[in-house]
């Protein structure tokens, strides 16, 4: 009786706990865009216009560490997703351009309940590079990384514009996490008799604004646009809908760069994450 009654509390929350870290936004993070390593070879023709000189994309180019907290809320339920991975800037004929890859994704809620989701399929966010807005304000560089569509646990043709299918079986549902299951496994636990796995395809679409510091850290906010469709789950309960938006207020969706050597990989930078990083926020709105 008892995991019954759990079920219909939270019944309504957990309809949409699969967000859980392909927010990329920034993993969105978690926050995104193209996703073939085919793409890579050329920026994204999204890409917004620079304004830098040659030395200012030289000067920022290098590898940081990323991490980016996306806060998300519904009727009955607030939501963070912190994204960790790398952000690559490169300087092309006087152009900046970045590239995300991404190792781990978090979150956290107001509620009693407790979604994960695998390495593996956090890392299959493969935004394509893009060129990068770059301007000099006050002294300080701001860059602006616009949205560039990115679809994981789906192949789209045309990840900008191509509409999410409506039918699970559709064929263009690719098992990204190389699991076994169709699209992207999260796994989502209400009580310990109530657990089971959800599995979706999503269209990332994350942007972000940062600001140049004294410390050579780039620091915030993400934008996050992402789309979702709910492939299958091991208990129906999971399968439902709620109507999730990003929290208005920015300063709830922090991100930091942090300049690291370039032969840093994603052990090292989830070791040093409490080192370089500002502590994960609480769910304080």
């Amino acid at each position: 009786m008892l995991v019954r009654d759990s079920a219909q509390i939270l019944r309504r929350p957990a309809r949409r706990l699969v967000a859980v870290a392909l927010a990329t936004a920034t993993l969105a993070t978690l926050a995104s865009c193209g996703s073939s390593s085919d793409d890579s070879a050329s920026p994204s023709t999204a890409s917004a216009t620079t304004s830098s000189t040659s030395d200012t994309a030289a000067d920022l180019a290098g590898r940081y560490g990323h991490y980016d907290v996306v806060a998300y809320e519904s009727s009955d339920m607030k939501n963070l997703i912190i994204s960790y991975g790398f952000t690559d800037l490169s300087e092309k004929d006087g152009k900046l351009i970045a590239h995300e890859s991404f190792c781990h994704a978090e979150q956290r809620s107001d509620q009693p309940i407790e979604t994960s989701i695998s390495d593996a399929a956090t890392s299959a966010i493969k935004p394509i590079p893009v060129e990068v807005d770059v301007t000099e304000q006050g002294g300080r560089v701001h860059l602006h990384r616009p949205e560039t569509p990115t679809g994981v646990g789906i192949h789209l043709e045309d990840p900008a514009n191509d509409e999410l299918p409506t039918d699970p079986a559709d064929p263009r549902i690719a098992d990204d996490d190389h699991d076994g299951k169709p699209g992207i496994t999260v796994h989502v636990k209400v009580t310990d008799e109530l657990q089971g796995d959800l599995y979706i395809a999503r269209r990332e679409r994350f942007a972000y604004d940062l600001i140049s510091q004294d410390d050579k850290s780039l620091t915030g906010y993400v934008t996050d646009n992402s789309e979702q469709l709910i492939v299958g789950a091991t208990d129906p309960m999971f399968v439902t809908r709620a109507e999730w938006k990003q929290v208005p207020d920015k300063s709830k969706s922090p991100m930091v760069l942090v300049p690291v050597d370039e032969d840093w990989d994603c052990e090292k930078l989830m070791a040093s994450a409490d080192d370089i990083f500002p502590p994960i926020p609480g769910v304080d709105w």
